[in-house]
């Protein structure tokens, strides 16, 4: 989970809450994060936002945001559930 971020006190966002370029940017900002390992073939920017932005509708990633540190970020569900057990 993201660093700064506790699960404990993080509110859920609806994706339909947030501008289309607040998403934007946290999904360059997740996909920074993340790292650029991805295998053998090496995907663009644009194929990686893509697949981020099907993530989101399908809630497979969430949009979370930390009173605590004022911030928001995205996080895979796996990873918050598993954070949470």
């Amino acid at each position: 989970m993201h660093e700064e971020m506790s699960d404990l006190s993080a509110i859920q966002i609806p994706l339909d809450r947030l501008s289309q370029v607040a998403v934007e940017r946290l999904i360059e900002e997740f996909i920074m994060r993340e790292g650029t390992d991805y295998g053998e073939q090496e995907r663009s920017l644009e194929v990686k936002k893509a697949e981020i932005r099907q993530q989101l509708l399908r809630r497979d990633v969430l949009i979370l945001f930390d009173p605590e540190t004022e911030s928001t970020t995205l996080v895979p569900k796996e990873l918050l559930t598993s954070c949470r057990r």
